[in-house]
């Protein structure tokens, strides 16, 4: 395991009614708040009103910026900044999923700053040396914003989806009361658990892939997704299995899986083209890329990728070589994203095989954990994978 230094300092108010902290956990903030939410379905839910009753009784002044899409645009951004300085805005509190939570973090950054906020941040990757206080509370399990200080914006006047983080912007607090996702839809419920998996397998696939137990709670944390998203088929108001979703969603993502990790983010990379491009749920596109870049670099670490196989995915190992299983749990994957309702290749969202060569153009590349010289020919071979969900025999998985 390799040297690291920890911290998270987003405190969270976990459970069911967990809003009930909302109004202490203001205090130490100022008076005015901008509520940043998306296209309304919090006003549908009753969380916007539960949340309005709370700020007014603690006699907060509140602004609104709603209708912050998925795949969130830096316009929106901007609009958000603008009101924090026009109204003099003390802290943030985004009501939503990481799409609205993203979002709200660089209307933090963007506020308190005098350059502009998409150069200086996301393009060139300048250090952020201020930023508003922020909070949220979350409505849909995922992208793990709620306790991280990432964020993704996209530019799609010119089809760019970029990430940053900060550590000023980690929320101070977030509220996560699973029973606010139990009017998720399917596809919401599903994107967000490939999501989830998807990135704690950015940090379980890397080196160094000796004994270590970042790997094993790795491994915990995917078989309880799984375990809790098969749960909810049966059942969507299942609140044992939306709690555990909810907070292995938050684990996925908030430092603590990779820990002594060098980390491998190419799939996301590869998939911030897609969703640029096409404005795709990033959980679909995942779906279709992930396996792909598993499938592309696992000849790097066939023994890890045969632990996976065995512990995770639930393949039969007996009379087969560690290369055998390790690509039955890759196949596995994707069958188990296919029977669960995700795209598994680019025809399923549209994407035709004319655009790969320009999708792959705009793609960011850099050597990785287990694919040191990988290039831009190495994304356009994945792309070329993606266009078809290929089939093989295997014994076991978790698809019966």
């Amino acid at each position: 395991m390799n040297s690291f230094i920890f911290q998270n300092p987003t405190k969270i108010y976990f459970g069911e009614n967990a809003i009930r902290y909302l109004g202490d956990a203001l205090k130490p903030y100022g008076k005015n708040i901008l509520l940043t939410y998306g296209m309304g379905s919090i006003k549908k839910s009753g969380i916007y009103d539960a949340t309005m009753d709370i700020l007014k009784k603690s006699g907060k002044c509140v602004y609104e910026l709603s209708g912050i899409m998925p795949n969130p645009r830096k316009e929106k951004v901007y609009e958000g900044i603008h009101l924090c300085r026009k109204h003099k805005i003390d802290i943030i509190l985004a009501v939503g999923g990481g799409s609205v939570i993203d979002c709200s973090k660089f209307i933090a950054a963007g506020t308190k700053t005098d350059r502009d906020f998409w150069h200086a941040f996301l393009v060139n990757q300048e250090e952020c040396y201020d930023a508003l206080p922020l909070a949220s509370i979350l409505t849909l399990a995922g992208t793990g914003s709620e306790m991280n200080c990432g964020g993704v914006i996209s530019d799609f006047e010119n089809k760019l989806k970029l990430a940053y983080s900060n550590p000023l912007l980690y929320p101070k607090f977030s509220i996560l009361d699973p029973t606010y996702t139990y009017t998720l839809s399917h596809d919401q419920t599903t994107y967000g658990t490939i999501d989830a998996i998807s990135h704690i397998l950015e940090v379980y696939f890397s080196k160094p892939d000796d004994s270590n137990l970042s790997d094993d709670l790795a491994e915990a944390i995917l078989k309880n997704i799984i375990s809790s998203y098969f749960q909810l088929l049966s059942s969507s108001h299942d609140y044992t299995a939306k709690a555990n979703l909810m907070w292995c969603t938050s684990l996925a993502l908030n430092g603590l899986l990779s820990l002594g990790k060098e980390g491998d983010w190419m799939s996301h990379q590869i998939e911030h083209a897609l969703s640029a491009f096409y404005d795709i749920p990033h959980g679909a596109g995942l779906a279709i890329v992930h396996p792909n870049y598993l499938e592309f670099v696992y000849k790097s670490a066939i023994p890890k990728f045969a632990r996976f196989a065995r512990v995770v995915m639930g393949v039969k190992y007996k009379g087969k070589t560690d290369a055998e299983v390790a690509l039955d749990g890759i196949y596995a994957l994707k069958d188990f994203f296919r029977a669960i309702g995700a795209p598994t290749k680019l025809q399923d969202v549209n994407i035709s095989e004319s655009a790969i060569e320009m999708l792959a153009n705009t793609v960011i590349v850099y050597p990785t954990s287990y694919a040191k010289k990988f290039s831009k020919d190495d994304v356009k071979t994945i792309l070329h994978a993606c266009l078809e969900h290929k089939s093989r025999k295997y014994e076991g998985g978790l698809v019966p």
